[in-house]
């Protein structure tokens, strides 16, 4: 009887130690970050921005399509969108705006370190997102969403973050 025991738990202990860790949230528990590939790759070598905090300043805070940066962002209270998010976030986030230019007609996906809500405001009005989707896992992407956009001026809006700082990073989709 004690050996079968014994026997029995060395077995439950191996399967275990062979299994992958998981997060909480179910996702595979990330032991190194994994540098994304393709179009995303520009994600591991990011760049400094301070996001603007009002429409008036936000050509001072531009981001290239194909380049990463790590945005500094302000408090929600210092924050004067372009247009009211609809997830401004409450009095103890932070938010921002960065300009950043489409060079043709096409889809582009923005993709984000953190949960942040974001918006693309485009001619006074709110660009449609056409999906929403995770990063590849342990890149340190947290979401990515899409848009159609046509070639011209945008302005992202981020918003109800829960650290002064995000990773951002647009690209064209091929």
């Amino acid at each position: 009887m004690r050996l079968t025991l014994v026997l029995g738990l060395s077995a439950l202990l191996a399967a275990t130690a062979a299994a992958p860790a998981y997060a909480q949230d179910g996702a595979p528990a990330c032991t190194a970050p994994v540098a994304p590939e393709g179009i995303l790759a520009p994600w591991s070598t990011p760049g400094q921005i301070v996001a603007a905090t009002n429409g008036a300043q936000v050509n001072a805070a531009t981001l290239a399509i194909g380049q990463a940066a790590r945005i500094s962002l302000a408090p929600t209270p210092d924050v004067h969108y372009v247009i009211q998010p609809e997830k401004p976030g409450g009095s103890v986030s932070h938010g921002g705006l960065v300009a950043f230019t489409a060079p043709a007609d096409g889809a582009y996906r923005i993709a984000l370190g953190s949960p942040a809500w974001i918006d693309v405001i485009g001619d006074g009005r709110p660009a449609l997102s056409t999906a929403h989707g995770h990063g590849p896992a342990c890149s340190g992407i947290r979401k990515m969403v899409d848009f159609s956009l046509t070639k011209g001026s945008y302005v992202l809006q981020i918003s109800a973050n829960g650290d002064p700082q995000t990773a951002v990073l647009i690209v064209r989709l091929p």
